[in-house]
């Protein structure tokens, strides 16, 4: 026996199970004989006969397919792998024949919607799963035409409508099949559009392309057709096709289970050899219209996108990021804010507090009290309502962040600290922007959005010839970021505003005005770091400082350590006077009383122990401390100078039991070792990142230091290693570089570049040292010597080519010999250079050969 159905195909289904032993009586034995079924009957396929995926039918069988008795959803078990599709379901025909079946039982349907009066016998029942029907094979007389039992059928079914439950609003409908069905269990679903091959009957044949007419005649009695869609006429797929549109799948099952495999005749329109329709279900392409639209106007399209994309990154994230910028700034969520911290803090200062802190505060301490006019200068600017900056310079170690930050700006909770270090020496826009956004709290950022921003941006321009303006420059990421924070510190600002105040009506800027106690303060600390290094952040940082200061949203206060501040800060406002103030070195007492501080405060005293206390504990008592010999400490003082970090190092060495002139030489050899590896080694880097400068110069600047305690200014320039240098010809240019590197100060008279002197006060005492360095001196000389003689070759040189010039012409002009009384002059000067610097460098050369 074949197995016929799969095992979760009809007999899966509530009213399709298989009948219990127990069955009633049958009532009307009549119709059995009616019903009879031939052996082949309990071997029905869902594949038909043989798995062949066709139906045999004898001269008077005939096949109807029943519609509407599945629910299509259920289509989809038939994807499910593990299932077999062919499996016995012989009890199906004895169901059919059992009269006690359910109303709701598919099987019953199939019973209920032939006529009891029409003149056949059904022999073999196909149920199609997720076609949602049946085949109904069925035998008939000779002289009855197939047509009138479909017609019977057909007024059957509208007089007495058969409705499944799953569907009350179509019953079930039936359809004479006058094709070849193709009865295949692959994965394709019923679709509501059918594809419709012409084919020839027979190989060999000519097959005709059917018209819309002739199509529409022979589909339209299967339901109500939506559109019918012939081939183009220039299309060379064969065969040739069409498509049907029905409004309802239903429709297109019934007519591809009824027509296909149908031959058209001739008088059909079907040909002389006649055509015959094979279908197959197809998706139906819906129109996207609003697509079709978009992806035809991309100049029109990705503008719109972009704004509608920066719409919701504003609505969505720029809240979020100010929140985050004012609790930065407010240290809102800090630990050290919180009262219990505090509390805590104060509880136990006595038992958890370190000598170490007590001793740097109590040096400290002395230089507050020697800047304290410095500290209220600036707190009473804080309190005026001044549209400019403050600007505090002074070289590095000076201790300005210091004084601003612990003394000026003591118990202020608004206070923003930009620190530009940081963001100068990030590597790459990503980390700058990451920088910059951390220094202000700006959160979340994505600065790894840049880059696939600015690939899209590329292959959006590459593919449409418009640039999506997806990706965004360093320029736009930084003003967002410091927009952003403007909008946090206004609020912060004010804050505190009630609508009880008498101003509470004023404008924001005017009350912020008022009040400029109430504005948060801004410190931008190391600006100009590297000097002249990733410009636009500098100019950035000083137009927003500008914006802010003008519009009275914030107090800015400007860290430098370089002079030349004001070529930036008065392209931001240009017609501002700033609020400077200069930070020095200490005077010498100023810097004996911190060193005194920072050592006495680390000595406790020592409670006396007794001999009797000894001998109780039997423990050994600790020695008191033995504090340094301070007798040489003016001296060393007057050597090392008054920079604070030079002073703090000289205090820490002084407790670690050295004495001030040890701890003084050996700062000012390690002073020495880094200006030799810095600046005079070759193969370091010569240039601050615009500035250049050669070894030459700085060892010229160096020897001539060691002897003296400051240069004229326009002395240096004049000098051979900066007038005619060819590595680093720009005089002024080296001079501001070695400037920016702190190996020289340039310090001015009426705003003019007037000295020159060391960088630190014990620079002075490491370039005697490197001076007395027999070995270093012999060969800086030599190179410096080198590269004099090296310019004056360079003038022998041109001298010569001008006077083979003159020489060449054929009389000598009188009016040319006292040009060539000057080249001769001028040759005789040169050499009688070069022959003394070759002595000086036989001299040198002879230093470096006798001693190592």
């Amino acid at each position: 026996m074949i197995p016929r159905y799969p095992s979760f195909g009809p007999r899966s289904l509530p009213g399709l199970r298989a009948s219990s032993s127990f069955s009633r009586p049958v009532l009307a034995t009549r119709f059995q004989a009616r019903w009879a079924a031939t052996p082949r009957a309990w071997e029905s396929t869902t594949t038909g006969e043989g798995k062949s995926g066709h139906i045999d039918a004898a001269p008077n069988e005939s096949i109807l397919w029943i519609d509407n008795l599945f629910p299509l959803k259920l289509s989809g078990l038939l994807r499910a792998p593990w299932k077999s599709f062919d499996k016995d379901l012989s009890e199906l025909m004895k169901r059919f024949e059992n009269s006690t079946l359910g109303v709701l039982d598919p099987i019953n349907m199939v019973k209920r919607a032939i006529p009891k009066n029409a003149q056949i016998k059904v022999t073999e029942i196909l149920p199609r799963l997720k076609d949602g029907g049946a085949f109904v094979k069925f035998s008939y007389p000779a002289d009855v035409p197939v047509k009138d039992i479909e017609a019977m059928v057909s007024k059957s079914l509208e007089e007495a409508p058969v409705k499944p439950f799953f569907s009350p609003f179509r019953g079930v409908q039936a359809g004479l099949v006058n094709g070849v069905p193709w009865l295949e269990d692959l994965h394709r679903f019923p679709k509501d559009r059918l594809r419709v091959e012409f084919v020839p009957k027979n190989p060999g044949e000519q097959a005709v392309e059917l018209s819309q007419e002739t199509l529409y005649s022979l589909f339209r009695r299967y339901g109500k057709i939506a559109e019918i869609t012939s081939q183009s006429w220039d299309s060379k797929v064969l065969p040739k096709f069409a498509y049907v549109d029905f409004t309802t799948v239903r429709d297109a099952i019934m007519a591809r289970n009824c027509l296909h495999g149908f031959v058209v005749s001739e008088g059909l329109g079907g040909g002389k050899e006649g055509t015959r329709l094979r279908m197959s279900y197809e998706t139906r392409v819906k129109p996207h219209r609003i697509w079709e639209w978009m992806s035809n106007h991309p100049r029109i399209v990705i503008p719109i996108l972009v704004a509608l994309l920066t719409g919701l990154t504003v609505v969505i994230f720029d809240p979020i990021r100010s929140f985050f910028v004012k609790a930065h700034v407010t240290h809102k969520f800090r630990l050290k804010s919180s009262r219990l911290y505090r509390w805590l803090r104060q509880q136990t200062s006595d038992i958890l507090s370190f000598r170490r802190e007590k001793a740097e505060q109590a040096g400290l301490n002395a230089v507050w009290t020697h800047r304290k006019d410095l500290i209220d200068q600036i707190q009473k600017w804080l309190m005026e309502t001044a549209e400019t900056f403050i600007v505090v310079q002074g070289s590095r170690g000076s201790g300005k962040k210091e004084l601003v930050l612990e003394k000026a700006l003591k118990g202020r909770s608004n206070v923003l600290v930009i620190d530009c270090k940081p963001i100068v020496e990030a590597r790459g826009e990503s980390a700058t922007i990451k920088q910059m956004a951390s220094a202000v709290g700006y959160r979340p950022i994505f600065s790894y959005a840049n880059s696939l921003s600015s690939i899209a941006d590329l292959a959006v321009q590459s593919t449409t010839g418009v640039k999506a303006g997806f990706s965004e420059t360093l320029d736009s990421q930084l003003q967002k970021i410091l927009q952003t924070t403007a909008g946090a510190l206004t609020e912060i600002g004010i804050a505190d505003r009630s609508k009880s105040d008498l101003d509470a009506s004023l404008p924001v800027d005017a009350y912020l005005e008022a009040h400029p106690e109430k504005r948060p303060v801004i410190v931008i600390d190391n600006f100009l770091h590297k000097g002249n290094t990733k410009t636009i952040v500098y100019d950035k940082l000083a137009e927003w400082a500008a914006t802010l200061v003008q519009s009275n949203v914030a107090h800015v206060i400007f860290l430098t350590n370089d002079s030349s501040y004001s070529k930036y800060l008065s392209k931001a406002l240009p017609d501002r006077i700033f609020r400077q103030a200069a930070l020095g070195d200490l005077s010498a007492d100023v810097a004996k009383r911190y060193i005194l501080n920072h050592i006495g405060e680390d000595e406790e005293p020592q409670p006396k122990a007794t001999d009797d206390d000894a001998a109780e504990t039997g423990e050994k008592q600790p020695q008191p401390k033995i504090r340094p010999d301070l007798s040489e400490l003016d001296d060393c003082i007057d050597t090392l100078g008054g920079r604070l970090t030079d002073l703090e190092f000289l205090a820490r060495r002084l407790k670690a039991g050295q004495n001030p002139k040890q701890a003084v030489k050996e700062i000012t050899e390690q002073s020495a070792s880094e200006i030799l590896k810095m600046f005079l080694l070759p193969g370091k880097s010569t240039s601050d990142g615009e500035h250049r400068w050669s070894t030459e110069q700085a060892w010229y600047l160096v020897r001539a230091l060691s002897a003296n305690e400051s240069l004229r200014y326009n002395e240096v320039l004049l000098h051979g290693a900066f007038a005619s240098s060819t590595t680093a010809p720009d005089g002024e240019a080296a001079l501001e570089g070695l400037a920016n590197a702190e190996l020289i100060t340039v310090k001015t008279h009426r705003g003019r570049p007037g000295t020159v002197a060391a960088g630190k006060p014990v620079y002075q005492a490491a370039f005697a040292l490197l001076a007395r360095d027999p070995v270093l001196a012999a060969k800086m000389d030599l190179a410096l010597v080198t590269e004099l003689a090296k310019v004056e070759a360079k003038t022998i040189d041109k001298a010569e080519a001008e006077l083979a010039l003159l020489g060449a012409l054929p009389k000598q002009p009188a009016q040319a010999n006292g040009r060539v009384q000057y080249l001769l002059a001028k040759l005789e000067g040169a050499q009688k250079k070069v022959e003394g610097y070759e002595r000086d460098m036989a001299g040198l050369k002879k230093v470096l050969s006798s001693q190592s």
